[in-house]
């Protein structure tokens, strides 16, 4: 992207980086609100109280802002963490419930995330290949994270653990539209927690198969 790429923060000026701020925050809301496709630059412009050429002259075009809204989503995930990155081993699993409580609070994140995953399913959407990634990534460290723990209980069967990592990711993005839609409706945090416990232990602890159930 323009003067905005990621990774160039530590070399702009205080004042370059409160304004690059100060547009993400208005992608944000835009995104949001909107979607990547209604929302334009001159919807974010107008939020940031700037021109439309003030925003291209920071990210150089929409789907840059995008790409970049994306990866400030990921940041403030990790802002609070040692090494500013998710934990590893069975550690992984209480972060991923101390996700869930935090994105309760941030609706507005939640919301953004929610939008433009769902759009990325489109061919030439240009967070595709991000989510793509993201969830290749996320499968991994969670597979890995089941592994170890599985290691540390004595448990050998390991079948599970793909199906079950998927599954985490899954309950928890499907979790977050519900409340979206309806907040007085589902416990974010106590859906997430339940979900995440039960797809462990169902790992750690399988019980009968459903045909049992039926029988």
């Amino acid at each position: 992207m323009a003067d905005g790429a990621e990774g160039l923060g530590a070399r702009m000026r205080p004042a370059t980086q409160r304004k690059h701020a100060e547009i993400l925050q208005a992608a944000m809301d835009v995104f949001g609100s909107k979607g990547s496709t209604n929302g334009t630059l001159a919807d974010i412009a107008e939020q940031a109280g700037m021109t439309h050429a003030g925003v291209l002259h920071h990210f150089g075009s929409k789907q840059n802002l995008l790409l970049a809204v994306l990866s400030y989503r990921d940041q403030t995930d990790v802002a609070e963490l040692a090494d500013q990155h998710i934990p590893g081993g069975p550690e992984l699993f209480l972060h991923l419930v101390r996700t869930a409580l935090a994105n309760a609070q941030r609706p507005g994140i939640v919301q953004v995330y929610t939008v433009l995953s769902a759009e990325s399913v489109t061919d030439d959407h240009p967070g595709r290949p991000y989510f793509e990634e993201r969830y290749r990534v996320l499968r991994g460290d969670v597979a890995t994270a089941f592994r170890e723990l599985c290691a540390q209980e004595g448990v050998t069967s390991t079948e599970t653990v793909d199906a079950a990592s998927a599954a985490i990711l899954a309950v928890m993005d499907g979790l977050q539209l519900q409340w979206l839609l309806d907040p007085s409706a589902v416990d974010l945090a106590h859906a997430s927690e339940f979900a995440i416990r039960s797809i462990v232990n169902g790992v750690l602890h399988p019980g009968p198969v459903l045909e049992s159930y039926a029988s």
